[in-house]
């Protein structure tokens, strides 16, 4: 016996030892992240990504199946109910009863019985209300879903815009460095042939030190707004994101019409509200069926045992069944179902107010949004406009300034406003962006 014990844990050790050596996990591996990384960078990319794996969505979604599930639960209340009961009993004293005048003990020592019974509930309030309300219960967390999309959409766009414009900050800040190197160079060529004074290089130097250190402050940026996409997308922390964009696009894309009208049907908060006053309708009339009476059908079968001696309980059965209806009607609980109903209405009439001030709240919105887009969109057609004039002012001072017109500090000036005008002209951009999705919003027409 002993022998055959260590046989078989040989066995199993070796076993064990193929299973490592073969490298073959014993138990599931985690998916791995990389297979949901984004190959592209798009906005509409970063959108759909964030619409898949943002954790505020999925548990949204996560509400939804809950919810049905939670529906189909008090709708099983609809189906007939099978129960099944068992019971044994042992009588240290027997009741008495009175036959024609003489006390007599009644029943047997040991009983047990197992009842089937069934029960079908023909009309009940509780599951009424269910019932009637299940698709709208439904459609209330459908639509916090598309709340919860269209806020994540929104927040997204706004984040990738600020990657987008940062980035651009970079770049341009990299062409000005370029341009003050060679500047700094030619400065101190024409400085040592004697050809300027040394406060040009010097002035030189100074621009282009200060362009670095601004490079280096917006690269710094740039990581905790990418930080802020990622999480906003739900995006893995350590993994690369790289956004693209196609400037000619985007400037075509800023133009929306202007003289949309408010339609409050489509905003998702309307909805919801509306909604929301279904299911207190709902609520009221389920306080008003308080004064109908449940009514329900059942019928049980029942397998009946009793003997004094313990060992032959189960020898005979003596069963009996029942059908019948139970109608249950509560007839007097101080005045609370009056109560209720009261409390149910007034509620109903304060969601008109919720309307009224719902629908305030739109129009404002939509105003100031509308207002902020208008004004961002003058102020970029002005600002595209100086960047063309304040390119062509530096390539003409440039030109003076090497055919000995212009001093270098003109050349600075005009350099420095060219970089303020390109920075202008992108902040314009997109705060443009982000006014129109402002509007979009207001107007209920954000695509998710």
């Amino acid at each position: 016996m002993q022998e055959d014990i260590v046989y078989y844990r040989n066995k199993i050790i070796s076993l064990f030892s193929i299973l490592l050596l073969l490298n073959r996990p014993l138990f599931p591996q985690q998916e791995n992240n990389a297979d949901s990384l984004l190959k592209g960078g798009t906005l509409k990319d970063c959108v759909e990504y964030a619409l898949t794996h943002q954790p505020f969505i999925q548990q949204s979604l996560l509400d939804e199946k809950i919810t049905d599930h939670e529906i189909n639960s008090k709708l099983s209340d609809w189906f007939p109910q099978l129960n099944f009961n068992i019971n044994l009993t042992h009588n240290y004293k027997l009741p008495t009863t009175i036959f024609q005048g003489n006390p007599a003990k009644v029943g047997l020592i040991n009983t047990s019985g197992a009842e089937f019974s069934l029960t079908q509930t023909i009309f009940d309030r509780n599951v009424f209300l269910a019932a009637n309300t299940s698709k709208d219960v439904s459609l209330l967390m459908k639509q916090k879903t598309a709340f919860s999309k269209i806020d994540v959409v929104t927040i997204v766009s706004k984040a990738f815009y600020s990657v987008l414009l940062t980035q651009q900050q970079i770049a341009l800040l990299g062409e000005d460095i370029i341009r003050l190197q060679q500047s700094v160079k030619d400065t101190y060529n024409q400085y040592k042939g004697g050809i300027v004074d040394k406060t040009d290089f010097q002035r030189a130097t100074i621009a282009l030190n200060n362009t670095e250190a601004e490079l280096k402050q917006n690269q710094e940026l740039l990581k905790g707004r990418n930080a802020f996409l990622k999480e906003q997308m739900g995006y893995p922390p350590g993994a690369d994101l790289n956004v693209e964009f196609d400037t000619t696009k985007m400037q075509i894309g800023v133009f929306i019409d202007t003289t949309q009208k408010v339609n409050y049907e489509n905003r998702i908060e309307y909805q919801l509200l509306q909604t929301q006053i279904r299911l207190q309708q709902a609520n009221l009339s389920y306080y008003d069926l308080s004064f109908v009476p449940s009514l329900s059908a059942f019928a049980n079968y029942t397998y009946f045992y009793q003997n004094d001696n313990l060992p032959k309980l189960f020898n005979t059965n003596y069963p009996y069944s029942n059908i019948g209806l139970q109608l249950s009607f509560p007839l007097f609980q101080g005045g609370k179902r009056i109560q209720e109903i009261e409390q149910a209405g007034l509620e109903v009439k304060r969601y008109n107010y919720d309307i009224i001030s719902l629908k305030d709240s739109i129009n404002t919105e939509y105003i100031s949004a509308l207002g902020e887009y208008k004004s961002s969109l003058n102020n970029y057609f002005i600002l595209k406009e100086n960047l063309e004039l304040a390119r062509d002012v530096y390539n003409t001072i440039q030109l003076q300034y090497k055919s000995g017109i212009k001093t270098y500090l003109e050349v600075i000036t005009a350099e420095t406003d060219l970089r303020t005008t390109q920075a202008n002209y992108n902040n314009a951009l997109f705060q443009l962006l982000s006014s129109k999705l402002d509007v979009q919003r207001a107007l209920g027409t954000i695509q998710y």
